[in-house]
């Protein structure tokens, strides 16, 4: 029986991503499943979903790049960004006389590039005094918004199609990056106004769209398919170090809360971001964090996430997630 793991879910467009957690839930007939970023209904691709003990690695992947394929509409402003919104402004008809041009297009996707500041969208899920913005704006209330820092790694146009003034564009960006923001201030840039017309995840971090698996797949797999598509609690844990713990009494040690010795481990690969510097603000224990392990007849056994404490110059457990015997 599956009782945790991770599963790399290929969300369809139209579906909510409560609703795949729905389903994942009864396909797999465990309760405890959940996602880790909400992906609009409209927006399809990938959406990794975590399963019973697992769901506990949500906040160590908030450092991870997502990579979206955009597509922008010039002429249209609705109230969404998108356009399943309200429409606000709409010249579609009369592009021609706005003059857009590929030299001009290029340019208004150049400021997007590294650190950049939005404004989200008023209908969006984040949390002002306790109410999420899309309640205020369907209870047609006002309410500040404030300016976010996002990152902007990479940014690159796939086509320019000025007969249909369409815009695909593929963007490699931080959590929490609004790409129909993206899309609006361009069109606003260009005074033409714009919106997305369509958005597919196809990487959150070690999680591709062509390793990715749909709704229906799962439904028709039986149990031996599962276990083989299920991905392991530690698989996207690729930005914290490794730790091998050399004895197993240390690691019955470890796993009910003591502190391990730097010289009771072997450490195989540093934290990556112990010497690089992070593209966003990031809890500074994970500068110093480090995925523990200890070997077995099976090979590594996964047992938790420690940080490196400079108080009592030793690796403390910040979660342990197996408690099994070793």
């Amino acid at each position: 029986m599956i009782t945790e793991g991770i599963i790399n879910l290929n969300k369809q467009r139209g579906m909510t991503s409560h609703r795949c957690v729905q389903a994942v839930r009864r396909i797999l007939g465990i309760k405890r499943v959940g996602h880790t970023g909400t992906l609009d209904p409209q927006t399809s691709g990938v959406l990794p979903i975590c399963i019973g003990n697992s769901t506990r690695i949500m906040e160590y992947l908030d450092l991870d790049f997502k990579k979206y394929r955009a597509e922008l509409t010039f002429g249209l402003v609705t109230d969404t960004q998108d356009i399943w919104g309200e429409t606000i402004t709409d010249v579609r008809e009369k592009l021609q006389s706005y003059n857009l041009t590929r030299k001009s297009i290029e340019e208004a996707f150049k400021p997007y590039s590294g650190m950049i500041e939005q404004i989200p969208p008023k209908y969006s899920a984040i949390r002002v005094d306790g109410k999420r913005l899309y309640q205020y704006a369907r209870a047609g209330e006002d309410v500040e918004i404030k300016k976010r820092s996002v990152f902007i790694k990479d940014i690159i146009i796939n086509e320019i199609n000025l007969d249909e003034y369409k815009v695909s564009f593929d963007v490699v960006c931080s959590k929490g990056t609004y790409v129909r923001t993206i899309c609006n201030d361009i069109g606003e840039a260009l005074g033409c106004g714009g919106a997305m017309s369509s958005l597919v995840r196809l990487e959150s971090g070690m999680f591709t769209l062509e390793n990715a698996i749909s709704l229906d797949e799962l439904n028709d797999m039986d149990a031996n398919q599962l276990q083989e598509i299920i991905l392991h609690t530690d698989y996207p844990l690729v930005n914290f170090g490794t730790a091998i713990i050399r004895e197993k009494e240390r690691a019955d040690w470890f796993i009910s809360g003591g502190h391990i010795a730097l010289y009771e481990v072997d450490i195989t690969n540093e934290p990556r971001y112990a010497s690089e510097e992070p593209h966003i603000e990031i809890r500074e224990e994970f500068k110093k964090a480090y995925k523990m392990y200890v070997a077995n007849e099976d090979g590594n056994l996964f047992l938790g996430i420690a940080f490196f404490s400079n108080k009592y110059k030793k690796l403390v457990a910040d979660k342990v997630f197996y408690r099994g015997e070793i």
